[in-house]
């Protein structure tokens, strides 16, 4: 067998060439090795304790599964079953159908997913940051503050209902201009027109690609690859002018300024003093009225950008230009979704603002800061730095909301708010309920924290201290005070526990919200993936099920499976297996099969 990483570096290196076509994809699908990888990258997600419409889990995965799932896939009966469709709640207050698939459907996922993401990553454009290695959320807000510089204009893009509207076809008829190999087509296919169950009744589909689907976030990229290639040429037929002219006023003023200053040096030493002041004030009154005006003409007519940045169905544009011209860009959008793509834009939630107004992106507010302040440079010279830069910020109504949804603030009479205990945190331990705050504070802040007025969570942790504070008191039926008392350890929040090493010391979170200036977000190409195949090996996982050896009995003559947990702190301890998993902190178990029947009848130990 080969090995599945070497494959998918031939593939990688294949994409490179632009008209290259694929083909002998299937017959990936018949190597054992590749359903090995394929469960080590998703046998720790505690969604495969799930069940799907086929009533089974991750539970019990074993190589006798892996054989099965092969001789169906090469005789092509292989059918995957309708996902179980669940509703779950959206940021706006809507609902978003999210589809479970079965596991071994998830499984056969993987691999497509995986072979997928080798021929299609590289032909994906700079401006995408969905579901993509080495991208996120925050490479592409860094983007926007990069490159939205001197923007005049945003376009707002909002597609309605992406997902539940891929159209099928075209979808397929994307992936053949580079794939030739119709098994694994259609396979895909299989995949797209499986359905769904809602309250056990079954839908088909006839488009889109359900949400919960392990394929459906890079299909969706392949689809809207369409949309960003289409930018792209819109950029290159819109751009305009290297640079802008230099602005008249500016010219001028920085004229005078260099004859006060040359006028100067020439007659200082004939100057009396209250002359040299005077002198000295006319120059630094030029030099203020200069830095204040436009090195270049903002008002150029001759000079025209767009830059295009997308993170899923979320868009947006900066455009240096007209609002007539964004007007036509949102019409020749619209009309290219609709007759390539099959996709409408909403025209009420695609919005044109000027960049002096907020724009919304991923959740942050964004603006083209106006500001003529000046700012000393190393050289000694004073220089505008702040003028026409894109700024992110984060929106009050995003603290506020999550402190709703935490129900750890009420409204009071005078229509302010005020921090209130959490019961369904009474029972636990104070430990538990710190740490519930603190990973609760800190995932705010670590999504926010490229924002320019970040420190305003500041006022997010009074509230989430309050309330932190009152949970505890409500615990101990006893005051704020008290609790603050009873909690604090050299004049900081904490609890202390004991461990088989003695008594530690948690801390209650006290590290600030400072705004992080420097990217972390690596700087390689990340448009590739890496040749990894010489540096790879098995996964513990894999060499623990291929080792043919029961991790409770010794047995080595059955055949194996795996056990799965869904979280360790659900084990008791109790039993001997308990013990095994929770001092390796393992939520897997490779038993023989007479072992799993027994751990699961509750005889084992």
């Amino acid at each position: 067998m080969r090995n599945p990483r070497v494959v998918l570096d031939n593939l990688v290196f294949k994409s490179r060439e632009e008209n290259y076509e694929f083909t002998r994809l299937y017959r990936n699908l018949y190597n054992e090795e590749f359903y090995l990888l394929a469960y080590s990258n998703i046998y720790a997600k505690e969604g495969n304790m799930t069940k799907g419409t086929d009533g089974k889990t991750i539970d019990g995965f074993s190589l006798e599964r892996i054989y099965k799932l092969i001789e169906k896939l090469k005789d092509e009966s292989y059918q995957p079953k309708p996902s179980r469709r669940r509703e779950i709640s959206k940021a706006n207050g809507g609902k978003r159908p999210l589809g479970i698939p079965s596991f071994d459907d998830k499984l056969i996922q993987e691999i497509i997913r995986m072979i997928l993401e080798a021929i299609y990553e590289g032909k994906f454009q700079e401006s995408s940051h969905g579901f993509r290695p080495k991208r996120s959320c925050h490479t592409a807000l860094e983007q926007v503050k990069l490159t939205f510089t001197a923007a005049r204009w945003f376009i707002e893009g909002d597609i309605k209902s992406f997902f539940d509207n891929i159209d099928h076809h075209k979808l397929i008829e994307i992936l053949e201009r580079h794939i030739k190999d119709k098994k694994f087509i259609r396979l895909i296919w299989k995949f797209l027109r499986a359905g769904y169950l809602d309250d056990w009744v079954y839908h088909r589909t006839y488009s889109g690609a359900p949400q919960g689907g392990i394929t459906s976030p890079l299909l969706s990229n392949i689809y809207l690859n369409e949309l960003d290639k289409f930018v792209r040429n819109l950029q290159r037929e819109f751009s305009n002018g290297k640079t802008r002219k230099r602005n008249p006023k500016y010219r001028n003023l920085e004229y005078q300024v260099g004859i006060q200053k040359k006028w100067l040096k020439t007659h200082w030493k004939t100057l009396n003093e209250e002359d040299k002041r005077n002198e000295i004030k006319k120059y630094k009154e030029l030099r203020k009225k200069m830095l204040k005006t436009d090195f270049r003409d903002p008002m150029d007519l001759d000079y025209k950008r767009i830059q295009y940045i997308r993170y899923a169905d979320d868009w947006i544009i900066g455009v240096i230009g007209s609002k007539s011209e964004c007007i036509k860009l949102k019409e020749k959008i619209t009309k290219f979704l609709w007759e390539e793509l099959k996709l409408r834009l909403s025209q009420e939630k695609t919005l044109i603002t000027n960049s002096r107004n907020f724009a919304r992106f991923l959740g942050y507010d964004i603006k083209v800061r106006r500001d003529q302040s000046t700012k000393k440079m190393k050289t000694g010279n004073t220089q505008r730095v702040f003028n026409y830069q894109c700024v992110l910020y984060l929106p009050q109504e995003k603290w506020v909301k999550k402190l709703k949804e935490l129900r750890a603030i009420v409204m009071r009479k005078d229509g302010k708010w005020k921090p209130i205990h959490r019961t369904e945190l009474i029972n636990n331990e104070p430990i538990e309920i710190q740490g519930i705050y603190n990973a609760e504070i800190r995932g705010l802040y670590n999504y926010y924290k490229m924002a320019f007025n970040v420190s305003s969570l500041h006022s997010f942790n009074f509230f989430m201290k309050f309330s932190y504070l009152k949970t505890l008191g409500k615990k101990y039926k006893s005051s704020v005070k008290k609790m603050y008392s009873k909690f604090s350890v050299n004049g900081k929040l904490a609890v202390k526990y004991e461990t088989v090493k003695g008594t530690k010391i948690s801390y209650y979170y006290n590290d600030g919200f400072r705004r992080s200036k420097v990217s972390k977000v690596s700087k390689d190409n990340v448009d590739r993936l890496p040749l990894t195949a010489k540096y790879s090996g098995r996964s513990s996982i894999i060499q623990r099920l291929l080792a043919n050896k029961c991790e409770h009995c010794g047995d080595q003559t059955e055949k194996m499976e795996v056990h799965h947990v869904r979280k360790l702190k659900d084990l008791k301890g109790k039993k001997r297996w308990e013990q095994f998993m929770i001092a390796r902190k393992r939520k897997t178990l490779v038993l023989c099969h007479k072992c799993h029947v027994n751990l699961h009848k509750g005889k084992l130990d």
